[in-house]
């Protein structure tokens, strides 16, 4: 795919992941590398998340898993809130945390779960 194509489709993939103020926010990396923006949005979002053999909803699971096992709680936060736009429900949330604490330990089980118990709540 044309990188001009890759890039279009990831802005589409992130406007379906991810609320306006979200976007905004993301987009001042671009500021500081655009190199790094583009490889996010063109790769990323263009390349990985466009695919179409799992849903949206089967990456965001796997992206959750990915971001607590890193402890990468900053982006775990939007993944939260992208998950739920997608459709996964708190209950399976909850859920993938839990089974995450067996392989992850339960230090960043717990600070995903209380993240998501923040997005949870401003999410009511």
């Amino acid at each position: 795919m044309e990188n001009d194509k890759r890039h279009e489709a990831g802005l589409r993939v992130m406007e379906e992941l991810f609320p306006e103020e979200v976007r905004s926010g993301m987009k001042g990396l671009k500021n500081v590398s655009p190199d790094l923006w583009d490889m996010a949005v063109s790769f990323g979002f263009g390349d990985l998340y466009s695919r179409e053999t799992l849903s949206l909803t089967q990456r965001e699971l796997i992206t959750l898993t990915t971001l607590i096992t890193q402890g990468a709680f900053d982006q775990l936060k939007v993944h939260l809130q992208a998950a739920l736009k997608v459709g996964l429900s708190k209950e399976q949330i909850i859920e993938l945390i839990i089974h995450c604490t067996g392989y992850v330990g339960f230090p960043k089980a717990i600070q995903a779960m209380g993240i998501a118990g923040e997005i949870f709540k401003e999410n009511e």
